[in-house]
């Protein structure tokens, strides 16, 4: 049997397409194994948002070629996408694969298992694109599931290069997601995640259009699985009334995550971004009023070209003010093909550096603060399969977002139960089953 080993960097997105690829290769009876083991095949699905992911994503080639220089490695992904001939060259790499093709990559391996040269299928994104037909049919009894419900993205940010790799924004038909919850709920998950690139946009592209909130109404009146979470969401597109529907719901978790990214409009208009930074700061305090308990992730960029200690400092306090739960913070990275990989200003390493330490000594008080407030209440927590290493706990994450850990044997695992916390140290949330 052919061994083929599948490593996947970045977004949920990524994770579910790296799914698809993995069927792909069990249905053609090739062995999938971890890809810490020796392997005839090496599949690399890479992230292109940062430079550090490019760095990370020529690493593990250069692993599996270290690991086996006969074996053939395939690189797909948004990174192959937007540079296939820089990949090509890395020793070791047999084929590269854009994100169009990368659901055919067994028939290509196949198609071309003479060829020992590096081969590029790579061919860019067409306007009327459409949601890739390819759908995960095999379902392991685990607890979360990631599922793509979007593709792509229409926005411009000048920052980013995800509409370049992923192509504009498309959608899977309403029917199809409905189908596939349900098939994911009988075979045993509890909680889904939609995601997407762009999943505000959801069914927009369709005909006839349809909207996110449109696809929730119909998962809440079928209850497919028990919980709905959504991953990441603009801020100009979470409107009054899919605020109103998230506070009512019994499935959909409370727990957004918004891409931010400046907190100084000067620069989130340089950023191409859609809404100001005082829009942000009324959506954020309507929020935690509209929403129950609700956790709110945080998007932040520091050192964009041109951007002043004192338009840090509007970020910084911004969020400082705001009740948001945790921070995701991330350096600016110049992407080939961007405008703002041409803007002058460019901020120095060190002043990058310092300015995202605070922010994330900021996101940690942020997320203590938070966790430290459900001290002696009662959380819902979907018990996870896989328990905590040092003492053996059972670990699981409420609706909101929060890891608990508590004692318990086997038959809680992937069950949701009522739990008390106890005790919290920092990010360590410790709770005890209510009888």
């Amino acid at each position: 049997m052919i061994r083929v080993a599948i490593a996947t960097l970045g977004c949920k997105a990524n994770q579910y397409d790296s799914e698809i690829i993995r069927e792909g290769f069990e249905e053609k009876n090739f062995g999938v194994v971890p890809f810490s083991d020796v392997a005839d095949i090496y599949v690399i699905n890479t992230c292109t948002v940062t430079g550090k992911t490019d760095y990370q994503s020529r690493q593990l080639i250069r692993r599996a070629h270290r690991k086996n220089p006969k074996a053939k490695i395939v690189v797909t992904g948004c990174y192959a996408q937007v540079a296939p001939d820089d990949l090509e060259k890395i020793p070791g790499v047999s084929l590269v694969v854009g994100n169009q093709d990368k659901n055919n990559i067994p028939d290509l391996l196949l198609s071309s298992a003479i060829d020992n040269d590096a081969r590029i299928a790579v061919k860019p994104f067409e306007k009327g694109s459409t949601f890739p037909e390819d759908k995960i049919k095999r379902f392991f009894n685990k607890t979360r599931f990631s599922l793509k419900i979007q593709d792509g993205c229409n926005a411009r940010c000048s920052y980013c290069i995800i509409p370049t790799s992923r192509g504009p924004s498309r959608s899977m038909n309403p029917r199809t997601v409905l189908e596939l919850l349900k098939r994911i709920g009988l075979s045993g998950y509890k909680e889904v995640i939609l995601t997407g690139i762009h999943l505000g946009a959801y069914g927009l592209d369709l005909k006839p259009a349809t909207t996110l909130l449109e696809l929730l109404e119909k998962i809440e009146k079928e209850k497919p699985v028990p919980r709905i979470r959504l991953s990441s969401i603009e801020p100009n597109e979470v409107e009054q009334n899919l605020i109103d529907f998230i506070g009512a719901s019994e499935m959909i978790c409370p727990h957004l995550h918004l891409p931010l990214q400046s907190g100084d409009s000067d620069i989130l208009r340089r950023m191409n971004r859609p809404y100001s930074a005082e829009y942000f700061h009324r959506l954020i305090k309507n929020l935690v009023v509209s929403i129950p308990d609700l956790a709110i992730g945080v998007d932040v960029i520091v050192g964009f070209p041109g951007e002043e200690e004192r338009q840090f400092q509007q970020t910084f306090e911004l969020i400082n003010e705001l009740e948001v739960t945790y921070l995701h913070v991330f350096p600016f990275s110049p992407r080939k093909g961007t405008a703002a990989a041409r803007f002058p200003k460019r901020i120095d390493g060190n002043t990058v550096k310092s300015r995202g330490k605070l922010l994330r000594a900021l996101g940690t008080e942020k997320r203590n603060s938070f966790y430290k407030s459900y001290l002696n209440k009662k959380l819902h927590v979907l018990i996870e399969s896989q328990r905590e290493k040092d003492r053996g706990f059972l670990k699981g994450f409420s609706r909101n977002y929060i890891p608990v850990l508590m004692d318990g044997g086997n038959e809680l695992v992937n069950k949701e139960v009522a739990v008390r916390v106890s005790t919290i140290d920092g990010a360590i949330v410790n709770g005890v089953m209510e009888k």
